[in-house]
């Protein structure tokens, strides 16, 4: 007979409620820092969310979320295969500046032929990128999280010294590259932009991440390499055992999450900044990538709804200083849920308030009633 579940069981087993949780915690959290400051939560979280409802509004949060969407695929594809992957920043940076080299360079080709090449371009920076970490952790064992940050570094530097390139910097005083072709833009035209009223830089990126979203779901679901993939990050001896090449899987994983981490680079240069600026700090989109995997549970359909989420935020919080309020508010509400979902156990330890059956009372003298009778 099969038992049945308590409220308190279902929260517990449920990653979506842990999620949920989470997401509360950290707009409660949020509301207290608004009320200790002396400002009005109703008035900061209305603005919050005005300002992502309205059709322009709305319009900029997709434009915003597309290469959350994608960066947080490809860290949620290498997290299937048991490598946590803190490098997808260096190569969103890197596919970003290749795609910006192809489409400063080569500002002539057709729209059909430069837009794909751009992509490609990311695509193959970053599936390189990610392929060095997993040789030197496959041949040499070392560890991942440490030669991520490194490389990351290294992408950070390499795209700042080709943005200073006299062929690829700007003409005019500006410290950064030159605007790429109109043809490598995805941005819709002017036109229907006005006449629909949405946000100015309004592209179609967004279907590429759809793409991209179903993709990742139909390896890692319905391909033997996906099934591989999830083998190694459940429990890679036992992968191994079952005769799956572990080393082999890593690479593969790592490759495919480092091209997905160049097209998300891409897809922000082309849908949004059009050119790239010599920074002083990375920016950031790689790192956001871990936090909308983690809040998407590293499923690709989660990690989608989960980057508008996040792009909402992000582009909700900039109107916040409207009403008073800081804009650093989000980050303390993002930095809230994902502290949350990183100590989830807790979540999954409520059904242990429930409370336990009280043990049979013993006679006075301790003894057990059995023993009670033969006396």
């Amino acid at each position: 007979m099969t038992k049945k579940k308590s409220f308190l069981d279902f929260v517990s087993e449920n990653t979506f409620i842990h999620i949920l949780l989470s997401i509360i915690l950290g707009f409660l959290i949020g509301a207290i820092f608004l009320a200790v400051m002396g400002l009005s939560v109703g008035e900061a979280y209305g603005r919050l969310i005005s300002s992502v409802t309205s059709l322009k509004g709305f319009s900029y949060v997709i434009v915003y979320s597309v290469p959350y969407i994608v960066a947080g695929l490809s860290v949620a594809f290498s997290f299937k295969t048991g490598v946590f992957n803190i490098g997808a920043e260096g190569r969103c940076g890197g596919g970003s500046m290749a795609a910006a080299v192809v489409g400063i360079l080569l500002p002539n080709l057709p729209k059909p032929v430069l837009i794909p090449l751009c992509f490609l371009a990311a695509m193959v920076v970053g599936a390189l990128w990610g392929t060095i970490v997993a040789l030197l952790k496959t041949r040499w064992g070392i560890n991942e999280v440490l030669s991520m940050i490194m490389f990351n570094w290294i992408a950070f530097y390499l795209s700042n010294f080709i943005a200073g390139i006299p062929a690829i910097h700007s003409d005019g005083t500006a410290e950064a590259t030159k605007n790429i072709s109109d043809n490598a833009s995805m941005l819709f035209s002017k036109d229907f932009i006005k006449r629909v009223g949405l946000a100015p830089t309004a592209n179609w990126g967004f279907i590429v991440a759809i793409v991209a979203m179903l993709l990742v779901w139909f390896i890692i679901e319905k391909t033997t390499l996906g099934y591989s993939l999830k083998a190694v990050g459940s429990n890679r001896f036992a992968a191994e055992y079952g005769g799956i090449n572990v080393n082999g899987s890593i690479l593969t994983a790592l490759a495919i999450s480092g091209a997905l981490a160049g097209l998300a680079g891409a897809l922000q240069l082309m849908g949004m900044g059009n050119r790239i600026s010599i920074f002083s700090s990375q920016e950031g989109f790689g790192f956001a990538g871990i936090v909308v995997a983690l809040m998407g549970c590293s499923n690709p359909f989660g990690v989608f709804i989960a980057g508008v989420f996040y792009g909402a935020l992000i582009y909700g919080g900039s109107k916040l200083n409207l009403v008073g309020a800081p804009t650093q508010l989000i980050n303390v509400i993002v930095g809230t849920v994902v502290f949350f979902i990183a100590i989830s156990v807790i979540f999954r330890n409520l059904k242990y308030l429930k409370r336990q059956p009280k043990a049979a009372a013993l006679p006075a003298n301790g003894n057990t009633g059995k023993e009670a009778g033969k006396q």
